[in-house]
């Protein structure tokens, strides 16, 4: 399961429980016997560092909306080629986190 999937899954199920707000967007979804629903897509939720790259700052104070585990790359380790002399990276290990979800109206523009 990628973390997009994660997200979105935890995301919907944050809604029906009340504590997201719906988007007023819908999607239709086929279910495996073919039938078709309408789902509204919930408020966006992101981490504090993808808030920050989208020029946003979590407001001070702010308790997380949702704690999920999502994959996680380790940094890999440099090796070096014996026959070329060349550095690569290795791949890292994945591994699952606890990350911290904030939605839009915890935040505020951020400060330059």
């Amino acid at each position: 399961m990628t973390n997009a999937t994660i997200i979105l899954n935890e995301s919907i199920r944050l809604m029906n429980d009340g504590i997201l707000r719906g988007t007023g967007r819908f999607v239709e979804i086929e279910d495996q016997n073919g039938n078709k629903q309408q789902l509204e897509l919930p408020e966006a939720i992101h981490t504090y560092a993808a808030w920050k790259q989208i020029g946003r700052q979590v407001k001070r104070g702010e308790k997380c909306k949702a704690r999920l585990y999502i994959w996680k790359q380790s940094k890999g380790k440099t090796a070096i080629d014996e026959e070329t002399g060349e550095e690569h990276q290795t791949p890292g290990r994945m591994f699952m986190k606890e990350a911290f979800f904030f939605t839009f109206d915890q935040t505020e523009p951020a400060r330059a």
